[in-house]
């Protein structure tokens, strides 16, 4: 295991660098000026000049990705052009909002997922199996942005249950107050993952009920519902664990709609902040801090498909 600890994250370090170089080409690549936010009516060609020879936007393109590059290195992720504050900062303030949503939204997700997709594949062709069928392929196809414009008008707006927007109420500091201010978006965002659990789920359920312990397991007289959550269910969370990996990605651009939508105070509506403002030392910043955590992610599935399966741990 620490073999197989020490290779990802040697393999993680060319990955970085590779997503490092297509970040910074596509922030330079995008239109619009970061002089122009310092630019005053007043202020004489000369002296804006100066401003993007101070900024380093004179240098050659490589010459700008290696200084950006060093800087990073040491933790220093550059100033935002808006509220002149260091990026990192804004970043770690607003890293704890977003993980907890995440984190709930996935959590949500497998808790739902789990028993539903046993629930199907047990009984495949029959109306559990269509019904469970139909919700996630709805689930699936629902976008996000819609979805959660549809739950703030029914939960907050026509029912008045939950709060529409913001992580707390003003004068309130209580961890109820948040957990309330989290349902919404924690439903919106765990949907799409839901559906997608559901459906691996089951079909992994279908082809391990063909296995032949399956069959000894009925034999000795086991019930077809010890069979499913003490037998079967071991096998099926090995995709599962795999999956978690993979949906990173959308994860991360899903908490970005999501936050946008419901005003939650984390790296995305920061992001989405920073695009509209073109801030692009944050925008760099919020791109490779996501790509560290889309990598992180798949570093700890790999680990975690370790642990649960001990045939890797043999396996060269």
């Amino acid at each position: 295991m620490r073999r197989l600890i020490v290779r990802r994250l040697l393999q993680t370090l060319p990955m970085l660098f590779f997503v490092s170089i297509v970040c910074f080409i596509l922030v330079k690549a995008a239109p619009g000026d970061p002089v122009r936010s310092f630019v005053t009516p007043n202020m004489h060609a000369a002296d804006i000049e100066r401003v993007r020879h101070n900024l380093g936007l004179d240098q050659p393109l490589y010459v700008q990705y290696f200084m950006w590059l060093k800087e990073c290195l040491t933790g220093n992720f550059g100033y935002s052009l808006v509220n002149h504050q260091p990026v990192l900062d804004q970043i770690l303030e607003r890293l704890p909002a977003t993980a907890g949503l995440m984190a709930s939204a996935i959590a949500l997700a497998v808790i739902i997922a789990i028993p539903l997709g046993l629930a199907a594949g047990a009984n495949r062709g029959r109306w559990v199996d269509k019904l469970v069928n139909m919700i996630a392929y709805i689930g699936n196809s629902l976008p996000l942005f819609w979805l959660a414009i549809l739950m703030i008008y029914f939960f907050s707006i026509k029912l008045h249950w939950l709060p529409s927007m913001g992580m707390r109420t003003i004068g309130t500091d209580s961890a109820l107050d948040v957990i309330k201010h989290g349902i919404l978006p924690c439903i919106v965002l765990a949907i799409g993952f839901l559906s997608v659990y559901v459906r691996y789920i089951r079909s992994s359920t279908i082809s391990q009920l063909r296995e032949d312990y399956v069959q000894i397991q009925y034999a000795f007289g086991s019930t077809k519902r010890r069979i499913l959550f003490r037998h079967v269910m071991k096998h099926v969370l090995l995709p599962i664990i795999t999956l978690l990996g993979m949906s990173m990605g959308d994860l991360v651009a899903g908490a970005i709609v999501t936050e946008t939508v419901f005003s939650w105070p984390g790296i995305g509506s920061l992001g989405m902040t920073a695009v509209r403002g073109m801030d692009y030392p944050v925008i760099l910043g919020i791109t490779l801090f996501s790509s560290v955590l889309l990598i992180l992610g798949n570093l700890l599935a790999d680990i975690l498909y370790g642990i649960v399966d001990p045939r890797i741990k043999t396996t060269r």
